[in-house]
């Protein structure tokens, strides 16, 4: 009966070092330590001997009970500190689509009107944010009493520098660095001191235009505007001219459009370089003449998508920005 005994421990260690989970393991102590276990059957035949005999089998048998019970504790504990295994993959599940952004509608708008002039061969070009006097205001022709240069109209820095207030920096940049024929769009950001509500902002965006030959007109420029505007507004749009004033352009003009019940509405300016700014970059006055355009990228998205507000263009609001 000892061998019996022997039998069941060596049954029960081989059997405990196969267990990997917590389910067999259960398993294993109904089969040893359960109402119907081989422990309980072992105990059962203590009846089956006398004397000495009985109380060294019955000695046996409760050693190996302790003993199956203990290893039963720290196998328990040790499945119990294992880090969980990882669900099986099923295949047959649909995937998981991560959330993925979108263009914001104002670099939308963007790309679409510089893509209109790359088509009728012109280059995009960009310059910097933080510029001087001179190619704000200076060099295209806004005298020194103009009231764009007071501090209330624009950013000044403390060394004397500005965050640019138009994209027309960028024109008398490349017209410093190049030589005629000259065909730019000058995209980004420009900052005023303007109080914000439903169509003003501090810091809003405009796209600039350039073209410079020996020949170029104003029949060209009205030209390059018509296609632009119908391009970007369709064929159906219609166009007209006033006639306006810009310091840097001479002649010059305010573009509107026929919006509905709204009306005419202005959508840029523009007109001929005045020869006070070639001069002002270096350029023969005698020997080149141009033209040049600009517009507010706010406003033509605003038109386009019949948005009321500018503030929705900056505040995050993915409600707002997920409909792009």
């Amino acid at each position: 009966m000892i061998d019996a005994v022997h039998q069941v421990e060596q049954e029960a260690r081989s059997r405990l070092n196969t267990i990997q989970n917590l389910e067999d393991l259960e398993a294993f102590r109904i089969a040893f330590l359960g109402k119907k276990g081989q422990l309980t059957a072992l105990m059962a035949r203590i009846t089956e001997f006398e004397g000495d005999a009985r109380k060294t089998f019955g000695s046996e048998v409760n050693d190996l009970k302790r003993q199956i019970e203990e290893s039963f504790q720290t196998k328990k504990q040790a499945l119990a500190d294992q880090p969980a295994a990882p669900a099986a993959f099923d295949d047959s599940l649909p995937g998981l689509r991560p959330r993925a952004g979108t263009i914001h509608p104002i670099t939308q708008t963007i790309r679409e009107i510089t893509q209109i002039f790359s088509r009728l061969g012109f280059e995009m070009v960009e310059g910097p944010e933080i510029e001087t006097e001179f190619h704000n205001f200076t060099a295209l022709n806004i005298p020194l009493d103009h009231a764009s240069r007071d501090s209330f109209d624009t950013f000044y820095t403390a060394s004397g520098e500005l965050l640019r207030s138009q994209t027309s920096t960028v024109q008398i940049r490349m017209m410093q660095n190049r030589k005629p024929p000259l065909r730019l769009v000058a995209p980004g950001r420009v900052y005023r001191p303007d109080t914000v509500d439903a169509s003003h902002s501090f810091m809003f965006h405009q796209i600039e235009g350039l073209m410079v030959d020996d020949r170029t007109t104003f029949s060209d420029l009205k030209g390059i505007l018509h296609l632009f505007l119908r391009e970007l507004f369709g064929a159906d749009v219609k166009i007209r001219f006033r006639p306006h004033f810009f310091p840097f352009t001479e002649p010059s003009v305010e573009v509107d459009l026929q919006w509905g019940k709204r009306g005419w509405l202005e959508i840029l300016g523009a007109g001929s370089v005045d020869p006070n700014v070639f001069q002002a970059v270096g350029y023969d006055v005698k020997g080149v003449q141009g033209f040049a355009f600009g517009l507010g990228v706010e406003r033509i998205a605003m038109l386009r998508h019949g948005i009321q507000d500018i503030r929705h263009f900056y505040e995050n609001d993915l409600r707002f920005l997920r409909q792009f």
